[in-house]
């Protein structure tokens, strides 16, 4: 099933998707980050929410 672009907001939380701008940006002020704060950390442990929150120290 397609993404509903409709929504605002990840239906998956667990995953970051970098490929989004929308979706970006709703994690960066999720995590109160920059975007290229957010990429750092998405480079450096992979997509996973959990593991981008607690590099962030969020």
């Amino acid at each position: 099933m397609a993404d509903d672009l409709t929504i605002r907001e990840p239906q998956d939380k667990t995953l970051i998707n970098m490929n989004q701008t929308w979706e970006v940006n709703w994690w960066t002020k999720k995590f109160g980050c920059t975007k290229a704060q957010l990429q750092a950390a998405v480079d450096a442990v992979g997509n996973s929410a959990k593991k981008v929150q607690e590099y962030l120290g969020k």
